[in-house]
């Protein structure tokens, strides 16, 4: 059994000292998640690597509960964290950009196309993949896990416990479908 898996089954036992040392194992493994989640560029322009990672840590010490029976599981988990910190972050960035609690005042000087693309497109694919949620939960997982997650079909086909064609046709018809949903 890994380091890894044995710490998780500690924190899952309520070993609060396992906790820190699970996240000082996994800082390695986190970074390049949370690298792979931020290299496109434009997706975030809040975040970096180190942030990212350690908002995750503060989110996942809030919560207080882990799940997660391997190690596999635990990074699917960390995806999710780190998805849900990505997305508050871009909304909280919005909200500053529009005056957080500062009467709004409507001008007509079209502020709203400054908009960087990559963080409006992180918001919109986030609210199609909530919608596809409700109808194919498999597909939005494979989803998450690309798209947020980085991970290669092969990983997110071990994860998921399905083949590699499965993890392609979902990953297909999850993109054709969430093409749909953002067009409209």
């Amino acid at each position: 059994m890994s380091e890894l898996t044995v710490l998780i089954q500690r924190v899952a036992a309520g070993d609060d000292g396992a906790r820190d040392a699970l996240f000082a194992a996994a800082y390695g493994e986190l970074r390049r998640l949370a690298r792979s989640r931020l290299r496109d560029g434009g997706r975030n322009t809040y975040l970096d690597t180190t942030a990212l990672v350690h908002e995750s840590y503060l989110k996942f010490i809030r919560s207080g509960q882990l799940r997660q029976e391997d190690r596999r599981a635990f990074f699917a988990y960390a995806s999710r964290v780190m998805r849900s910190v990505i997305i508050d972050a871009v909304r909280e960035r919005q909200a500053e950009r529009r005056g957080g609690d500062v009467v709004e005042l409507t001008l007509d000087t079209h502020i709203a196309n400054s908009l960087p693309a990559g963080e409006q497109q992180v918001l919109q694919v986030h609210e199609a993949l909530a919608t596809l949620q409700d109808s194919e939960p498999r597909l939005a997982q494979v989803v998450e896990m690309r798209y947020f997650g980085g991970y290669s079909e092969q990983e997110i086909a071990e994860v998921l416990g399905l083949t590699e064609r499965t993890v392609r046709r979902d990953w297909d018809k999850a993109r054709l479908l969430l093409m749909a949903m953002l067009k409209s």
